[in-house]
């Protein structure tokens, strides 16, 4: 006992003397910004963008709200400078090294210490650190100008012409979150600014790297069968059916998200018995919160890096500061056990074969074969070949998916992102012929939750096609594709107009759930040959119309209770006998009785379509929602959230009340 207690004793004073080998100072405090060329400083929040300082200081309205985005593109424009002084000890600079260090600079920053140039950044993924030792003194003063990266993009899309990269817009000449310029479920915001945290790191010898040991043996099996080549992961020798969804960030200003918040979003994908995310190539690779997260609840990760929908930049710096990127993030998140596997990127291949970028850029001959050598450079050659050193215990895939949705290939092999339904405005039941391997991506589109909408608009906004609804509505045909299999599934596209916008968002919100519940059971009954389906989208980035099944204000869409069934162990979901168009509907009364506090039986006269329990400016947290009830059946309901005072105000909604207005 007395030897066991002196090596504990011996191992505390190595302990403690590592630790004051090193000394962190973190410089979070004190920041204040302004316009370039402007004296008019204002207090600043570090980590944080421009656009929630400039909120909180009230020179920009909320841009989620109405149709504000379209007033604040101003600030895109702008450069912007932040400063901050800071003290360093004696002690302190008696360290033999002494690191400045941004973990996250967004995106094209100057960063000068005590008035001398130290830094010129560009990469919003990169972490940077300096040797500024010997620049210290008592009193010091850090500054950064955070150049436009709107405007800096556009200049090395000048620098380069004629000859274009493709993409929507020059955005990938920067290494920064892609959906930031704009997608088809998010505005544009062009952020900058500190977003993660900045310290003073003062050693004597580097820190040891931490070893590094993946507990678990991944492998992704492709091989040739008789339909073409299988797709499907095994973990720790046995073949894993994933059931999951595609993850989006979760806001526009990213430092505003917290830890609560990413276990409320995961939450949300473990209580609906998914076992994969995949994180999406056009955001940014997320915070350990949410990768510790992940390793927790058993959801594993299908990691994308940082590119989406664009080919990349031809010169060798572009192609220098991603390895480093890469390098860095791999060392960062393998030690994650939730990442089973790595992917390029993002529906960039399938786009250079079949989205007519040749034509449409004018690349042909020799600048054609350019573009193709440094996608083929990077993705197929390099990342591969900096993954095997760095982490090595992963598979691999150079692009997600293999083949475009329009190709044979893609439901033979590979991934596939199915959108011949919406994009293609095709049947739900294609996919009993075009179920591919591993669906990687598809989804249908829905309205927000009603008082998602109500949060960011006034009373006059609240109808139909509404200038302000049209802002929170980002792809170019999406009430038209909603409207179509509105029409298909529930009701005839001539009487849609006549709708409430209360009426549209419930009828939009039953389209999903059909949609989704549908797609699912259709792949689940192609197992083994499916092995997987994962939903676009689990969430949204602001208050929008989208594919999400859970909105910006982290409640869930009916479709949450649809893939909730859908994806359950226990039981393979059944599709639907019949669309509810042809559902023969009655007008139901219900019997309600409050077991207790918070437990409702509730019962209903006839046969009743997507039960739906909501009241008026109140988010409830339901045990089911949407659901079909049988004369006579007892439902059980547990509703917290709603104090008893406001019993008399919740509001019952089946598909009869809307249909047959």
């Amino acid at each position: 006992m007395i030897r066991c207690l002196l090596c504990f004793a011996v191992l505390l004073m190595g302990l403690g003397k590592a630790a004051a080998q090193q000394h962190i100072q973190l410089l979070n405090k004190g920041w204040q910004f302004a316009e370039q060329g402007s004296r008019q400083w204002r207090p600043a929040s570090v980590p944080g963008t421009v656009h929630t300082d400039l909120m909180k200081q009230q020179v920009i309205p909320d841009p989620y709200y109405r149709s504000n985005e379209k007033a604040v593109q101003w600030v895109d424009d702008k450069n912007w400078v932040y400063k901050t002084q800071f003290a360093s000890s004696t002690a302190q600079r008696n360290h033999q090294h002494t690191d400045l260090v941004f973990d996250g600079l967004d995106t094209y920053a100057d960063v000068y210490l005590n008035g001398q140039l130290l830094l010129q950044a560009n990469n919003m993924f990169r972490q940077w650190r300096i040797p500024v030792k010997h620049l210290l003194k008592a009193n010091n003063e850090l500054r950064i100008v955070f150049h436009s990266a709107k405007k800096q993009v556009a200049a090395f899309a000048k620098a380069d012409s004629p000859l274009v990269i493709p993409a929507e817009n020059p955005r990938v000449y920067a290494r920064k979150a892609q959906y930031h310029f704009g997608w088809d479920w998010g505005p544009t915001f062009v952020t900058a600014g500190i977003w993660k945290n900045v310290y003073l790191d003062s050693y004597n010898q580097p820190a040891a790297e931490k070893p590094f040991h993946n507990p678990r043996k991944i492998e992704l099996v492709q091989e040739p069968d008789s339909i073409g080549k299988s797709f499907y992961f095994k973990i720790d020798g046995q073949p894993v059916y994933m059931k999951g969804a595609n993850y989006i960030p979760s806001d526009m200003f990213l430092p505003r998200l917290t830890k609560n918040d990413y276990r409320q979003i995961l939450m949300a994908a473990k209580n609906a018995n998914m076992n994969m995310l995949r994180i999406w190539g056009g955001g940014v690779y997320e915070t350990e919160d949410f990768y510790d997260l992940c390793d927790s609840l058993d959801i594993y990760v299908w990691q994308d890096f940082m590119f989406a929908g664009g080919m990349v930049p031809l010169d060798e710096a572009f192609f220098l500061n991603v390895k480093e990127e890469v390098i860095q993030q791999v060392k960062r998140l393998r030690h994650h056990k939730s990442i089973i596997v790595w992917c390029g990127n993002n529906e960039v291949e399938e786009a250079w074969h079949n989205w007519g970028w040749q034509n449409q850029f004018n690349l042909h001959g020799q600048d054609s074969a350019k573009v193709w050598h440094a996608y083929k450079r990077l993705f197929k050659d390099s990342i591969p070949a900096w993954l095997q050193q760095y982490d090595g215990t992963r598979p691999y895939v150079s692009t997600s998916p293999m083949h475009g949705w329009g190709r044979a290939a893609s439901i033979t092999e590979g991934d596939s992102h199915y959108w011949g339904i919406w994009w293609g405005m095709q049947e739900i039941e294609m996919f009993e012929k075009k179920t591919g391997r591993f669906v990687s991506e598809y989804g249908m589109m829905a309205m927000p939750n009603m008082n998602t909408t109500a949060s960011v608009t006034l009373p006059q906004d609240r109808y139909l096609y509404s200038d302000v609804l049209k802002t929170h509505q980002k792809h170019p045909t999406g009430f038209q594709n909603m409207n179509g299999y509105l029409h298909q599934y529930f009701m005839d596209s001539a009487r849609i107009k006549h709708l409430s916008l209360e009426q549209y968002t419930y009828l939009t919100q039953c389209l999903q759930y059909y949609a989704f519940k549908n797609s699912i059971a259709i792949h689940r009954s192609k197992y083994p040959v499916n092995m997987g389906t994962l939903l676009w989208q689990l969430n949204d980035c602001w208050p929008v119309a989208s594919w999400a099944i859970t909105d910006y204000s982290r409640q869930p869409k009916a479709a949450w209770y649809a893939v909730k069934e859908a994806y359950r162990d226990d039981v393979l979901p059944q599709r639907d006998a019949v669309r509810p168009k042809a559902l023969q509907l009655s007008k139901p009364s219900y019997t309600l009785q409050w077991k207790n506090a918070d437990t409702l039986l509730l019962k209903s006269s006839v046969s009743a379509k997507y039960v739906y329990l909501h009241v008026p400016g109140i988010n409830l947290q339901l045990s089911d929602n949407y659901f079909d009830l049988q004369p006579g059946e007892t439902k059980v309901i547990s509703i917290k959230g709603l104090p008893v005072s406001q019993r008399k105000a919740l509001r019952i909604w089946s598909l009869y009340d809307v249909v047959h207005q």
